[in-house]
């Protein structure tokens, strides 16, 4: 696909329209919604929205299976926030369903700018995207706890995203002593209960009581995001301009405590 001004050498793989007219007023929030293909193969439509104001992106997918996974990047406080919304089993005694809410430090290379992907525009809408570059497992271990009534101290998003998770929102020690260091209050922590024993504590696989705590073990992907710009050269232009985006696809894998086993059914694996 020739794009005007971009010269032939320029790879085929830029998915969007170049980044080069605002088609938004400054800080207006945006929207993108595209059509994706999943790890396992199978298509999802996927939201992207942007807010330049509150310097802030978000995604959101629906698996196939229903699960509801979002994605918040709050540029300002250098957090990501993680949400699944999981369809409970109510023949095995869930609730209609069980919110899960994990909280970490944003690297600001991992994701464009929140004022890059307000201008981005879909040429074909029909078209499933497959990220160009996969990014490899990331493992966290949440061993912190997040005080829902204290998270706007960390995030404003936190109390929009989170508030079906109220009791289970996670972070982990490494990206809290962050945080702290930034000025953010330690009200916004504690540690979870048995919070000691964590380390001793089997994963929720190996355990065949219910009741039982354990250790739990969630993964999410992200199938499909604009990870970095692309620049273009043109005799035309003195310096490299924006032209277009590179996408990426990345996997997370969580642990953290749960005081039931029932709170973590989908863990099969030892």
């Amino acid at each position: 696909m020739r794009l005007p001004g971009v010269p032939p050498a320029l790879p085929a793989l830029l998915l969007l329209l170049p980044l080069l007219e605002p088609l938004l007023g400054t800080g207006a929030p945006a929207e993108l919604r595209v059509r994706v293909r999943l790890p396992d193969g199978q298509v999802t439509e996927e939201s992207l929205q942007a807010d330049s104001d509150a310097d802030s992106i978000s995604l959101e997918l629906r698996k196939p299976d229903g699960t509801l996974v979002s994605f918040t990047a709050d540029f300002k406080k250098d957090v990501k926030i993680f949400r699944a919304l999981i369809l409970g089993e109510l023949e095995k005694g869930q609730s209609q369903f069980q919110a899960l809410c994990f909280v970490t430090q944003l690297q600001h290379n991992e994701i464009i700018p929140s004022e890059a992907m307000a201008k981005l525009r879909q040429k074909n809408p029909r078209a499933v995207r497959q990220a160009e570059e996969v990014r490899g497992l990331e493992h966290l271990h949440m061993n912190v706890a997040v005080n829902f009534s204290q998270g706007a101290l960390l995030s404003p998003h936190l109390h929009n995203v989170c508030a079906e998770a109220v009791d289970a929102i996670f972070a982990r020690q490494e990206d809290v002593r962050f945080w702290l260091e930034q000025g953010v209050d330690s009200s916004v922590f504690e540690a979870p209960p048995k919070a000691s024993e964590q380390a001793e504590l089997p994963r929720c696989g190996q355990v065949g009581d219910r009741a039982k705590p354990c250790v739990c073990r969630y993964g999410l992907s992200l199938a499909w995001y604009p990870c970095m710009l692309k620049y273009c050269h043109s005799r035309d232009r003195p310096t490299p301009y924006k032209c277009g985006i590179r996408s990426c696809q990345k996997s997370y894998s969580f642990d953290f405590y749960v005081p039931q086993r029932q709170l973590c059914l989908w863990d099969e694996d030892p």
